[in-house]
């Protein structure tokens, strides 16, 4: 048995949700989302509350396939209803970035300015050295948070770059002066 498969999904006030052969959508406040699911796992609502289910008990993949689809679905449901932001931080100095429409630039130490396109779901504002993305689909938001991350990764010595908010760079120490005595 998967411990988080079998977990039931209580759909929070405002959020409906339609089921149709493998096809799993919910609409909320913030937006709608579709998802396929797998074959081999089965969706049942029961009023407000969403139950996943697999075929076959005994075999190893399918057990895996439960949790992941069941969390893929939970995350859904959760980004229809409240949504998901990130928040990215920009260390350096004369390190910034700036909102021109759906394109992020970024001013990251390169002698040109980097220009990052924002995918469809994906809203990015920017406050002194702190870049706030926001999408209701946390996946897409993840990946693009990655993407961005990946323009200047936060290096090791100074703590240049950019790195997520929370994210701890372990920082090294530089090269060491020999003293001479006579």
């Amino acid at each position: 048995m998967s411990r988080i498969g079998k977990k039931p999904i209580t759909l929070p006030a405002g959020v409906a949700v339609t089921i149709s052969g493998n096809t799993f959508k919910a609409k909320g406040p913030k937006g709608e989302l579709s998802y396929e699911l797998h074959p081999h796992v089965q969706i049942a609502q029961n009023d407000n509350i969403l139950t996943l289910s697999i075929a076959d008990h005994d075999n190893q993949g399918d057990r895996a396939l439960w949790g992941t689809m069941r969390q893929i679905i939970n995350n859904t449901v959760q980004g229809v209803a409240t949504g998901y932001s990130k928040q990215l931080e920009i260390k350096g100095v004369g390190y910034k970035a700036e909102v021109k429409g759906s394109v992020l630039v970024l001013y990251v130490g390169y002698s040109h300015p980097v220009e990052f396109k924002l995918p469809a779901g994906v809203k990015a504002t920017v406050e002194k050295n702190t870049i706030t993305l926001e999408s209701i689909n946390k996946e897409e938001l993840g990946e693009t948070a990655a993407n961005i991350r990946k323009v200047r990764k936060p290096e090791p010595y100074k703590g240049k770059g950019i790195r997520y908010v929370d994210e701890v760079v372990l920082r090294k120490a530089g090269k060491q002066v020999k003293t001479t005595t006579k």
